[in-house]
């Protein structure tokens, strides 16, 4: 009963969008991983390993929002998530350094299962904290948009791959979300959110609009930056 009145709110079905969006941004690489560890299997177990290897990565990962969304009630620590997130956000608009080339592929089914599993755990700490943040608390909101989102990711990654490379607006937008949903992490931490509330409700909205802002201007100037000095080094 208390999910179908939830499922009949404007706030769940932005809170939904928010995560499958962030979910696929930012699961790019887990996407690459799967498909790298798995690369050196026979056609029929490859699959098999994409299928078991990802299916346990989507448990393990489920399993640490929920925890995540746990300790997001506690005090100082969405303060503390919520900077972390932007510089997530903002390395999400910088230029990769590799590509994937140092992940190890296997000939073993459960080697390359258990590569998958390893690569996501140590890869996911992003997903995890934007998804739970996106989720506000709501476990049923956090683990419908992961049943959508992965799966999406999964058997589609390398559309989404050539996706994104045709048009890196959805990266910048799926940068600026994050922005957004970290500046109204901060805007909501326990310590802050009772004044915030009485003295500052603007910063409700203000909050993640500077944080999706300050994503977007720093990601592309680093980015510019770094470019720059590649052009440098390519020219000496």
């Amino acid at each position: 009963m208390e999910f179908l009145n939830e499922i009949q709110t404007t706030v769940f079905w932005v809170g939904l969008w928010q995560i499958i969006l962030v979910n696929i941004v930012l699961s790019g690489d887990n996407a690459v991983v799967i498909a790298l560890a798995a690369r050196s299997l026979p056609p029929r177990q490859q699959k098999q390993a994409v299928f078991w290897g990802a299916g346990a990565a989507v448990i393990m990962r489920i399993i640490l929002t929920i925890i995540a969304v746990e300790m997001l009630k506690w005090p100082w620590l969405k303060l503390i998530g919520a900077v972390l997130l932007l510089w997530i956000a903002v390395k999400l608009l910088l230029p990769e350094d590799g590509d994937g080339d140092d992940v190890e592929s296997s000939d073993n089914l459960w080697a390359a299962i258990k590569t998958i599993l390893i690569a996501d755990l140590v890869m996911s700490l992003d997903n995890v904290i934007a998804v739970a943040a996106a989720a506000k608390g709501s476990i049923s909101l956090l683990v419908l948009g992961l049943a959508i989102s992965i799966p999406l990711v999964i058997f589609a990654a390398t559309m989404l791959m050539k996706v994104m490379d045709r048009f890196p607006i959805i990266i910048t937008i799926g940068a600026g979300l994050l922005g957004w949903v970290s500046g109204d992490m901060a805007a909501t931490d326990p310590v802050v959110k009772a004044w915030v509330d009485a003295h500052a409700a603007w910063l409700h909205w203000a909050a993640p609009a500077a944080g999706a802002i300050f994503v977007i201007v720093t990601g592309r100037w680093l980015a510019a930056r770094a470019k720059k000095k590649e052009q440098v080094v390519d020219l000496a």
